[in-house]
């Protein structure tokens, strides 16, 4: 695939798709390039891609991002610390949600002590 391909499939725009590769978060056993030097996709792509997106939507830098997907960067020991302190902060703000859901509920039955009414 070309890149306007992935970034019609992933709804990424071409400019972070290429950051990205700056970035070193995309491995190359996703990119080739062709005889004219175009970037050519493999379909697994997506896939990773789709993942990079939920990885960031919970807080990941894209530095973070990078030294997971590069093996040379850090162990597995300390890929697996950086993952576990990860969920660590996603169950510290389920809990900070939950708590605020509570809240909300208690406001719209009218059983918080909050100086609106709704």
């Amino acid at each position: 695939m070309k890149i306007n391909d992935v970034s019609k499939l992933t709804g990424l725009p071409i400019s972070t798709l290429r950051f990205y590769e700056r970035k070193n978060l995309i491995p190359d056993s996703y990119v080739k390039r062709d005889v004219n030097n175009y970037r050519i996709y493999s379909e697994e792509i997506v896939e990773f891609l789709d993942d990079v997106k939920a990885l960031l939507s919970v807080d990941f830098s894209i530095e973070e991002l990078s030294l997971l997907v590069n093996q040379q960067l850090l162990s597995y020991e300390a890929k697996t610390k950086m993952v576990e302190q990860k969920i660590k902060e996603i169950e510290e703000i389920q809990k900070r949600l939950k708590k605020s859901k509570k809240f909300l509920n208690a406001v719209l039955e009218g059983k918080a002590n909050f100086q609106t009414s709704c």
